[in-house]
C-alpha cells in the first residue's frame, strides 16, 4: 500500500486516535479507512487506495463481535430474536450515529464534489467509514482490540437490547397504523440534545401531518424516536402504557 500520510495529516489522525482510544502502529491503515472513493478517484495518479476493502472486512468483524456478544449475553434467546437484536444494532443509522459521536466525519478524505454536497454528514459515508475503521483496527491490533472498540461504541444500543426494546419496534407499528390513511405523513425531529458528547441525552418528537403526536427521550436518537412513537401510539389509543 502506498504511504501518503504527511506530518500534518498524521497529527490529525493522532487526534482521532485519542478520541477513539486506539493507537495505530501503521497509521496508513487508518488513513485508508478514512479515504472515500471520491477522493481516491480524484487522485488516481497518486495511487491512493480507498476504504471499500477495509469496509468489507470491518463489516465481517462487526457482525462477528455483535453476534458473539448476543450469543453469550442472552443464552435463552432463540435464533430469530438474536437476528432481530443484531439487525437493530448493525444498521446504517446506528453506525452513522456512532461515527458522528466520535467525529469521524471531520477526518474523512472526500472528493471536492462529495465534500461540497455534504458528504461528511451523509449516513452511508459515515457508516461505511465506521466499518472501515473497525477493519483497520482489526488488521493493526487484532480481534480483541477491535471487539472492545465495537462494544464500547455500540454500548447504548446493546443496553436497549438488554431491556428488551429490540422486540418493541414502535416506529414500525406507528408506520403501519398511519399507512391505513395514505395521505398521512410521519416525520421525526430531534428537538434537543443535552449533556456532554460521551453522555448525550436526545429529545425527539414525532409529527403526523405536521401535528406533534409524541415526545420521547433516550441515550441515542433511535431510542428517543422509538419512545416518541410509543407515545403517539398511546395517544392514538392503539396501545396502553
Amino acid at each position: 500500500m502506498k504511504m501518503y500520510v504527511n506530518a500534518a495529516r498524521e497529527q490529525q489522525l493522532n487526534a482521532l486516535c485519542d478520541i477513539i482510544k486506539v493507537k495505530f502502529g501503521d497509521m496508513n491503515l487508518l488513513q485508508q479507512a478514512l479515504t472515500h472513493t471520491s477522493f481516491a478517484n480524484e487522485s488516481k495518479h497518486q495511487g491512493i487506495i480507498h476504504n471499500e476493502r477495509l469496509e468489507f472486512l470491518g463489516d465481517a468483524v462487526l457482525d462477528l463481535v455483535i453476534s458473539e456478544h448476543l450469543f453469550r449475553r442472552f443464552p435463552g434467546l432463540p435464533e430469530g430474536d438474536l437476528t432481530k437484536a443484531r439487525a437493530m444494532v448493525v444498521c446504517e443509522p446506528t453506525l452513522a450515529q456512532c461515527s458522528s459521536k466520535i467525529t469521524i466525519g471531520n477526518y474523512i478524505l472526500l472528493g471536492r464534489g462529495e465534500s461540497a454536497s455534504g458528504g461528511r454528514e451523509r449516513l452511508s459515508i459515515l457508516a461505511d467509514a465506521f466499518e472501515a475503521v473497525i477493519g483497520a483496527i482489526y488488521l493493526d491490533s487484532g480481534f480483541e482490540v477491535a471487539a472492545k472498540f465495537v462494544l464500547d461504541q455500540l454500548n447504548d444500543e446493546l443496553k436497549l437490547i438488554e431491556r428488551g426494546d429490540y422486540l418493541k419496534d414502535y416506529k414500525t407499528s406507528l408506520q403501519e397504523v398511519v399507512q391505513k390513511n395514505n395521505e398521512s405523513k410521519i416525520t421525526y425531529e430531534i428537538a434537543a440534545e443535552r449533556g456532554p458528547d460521551h453522555d448525550k441525552l436526545f429529545d425527539a418528537i414525532v409529527l403526523i401531518n405536521g401535528i406533534k403526536m409524541g415526545r420521547g427521550s433516550g441515550r441515542s436518537k433511535k431510542e428517543a424516536e422509538q419512545r416518541a412513537a410509543k407515545q403517539a401510539l398511546i395517544k392514538l389509543d392503539f396501545i396502553t402504557e
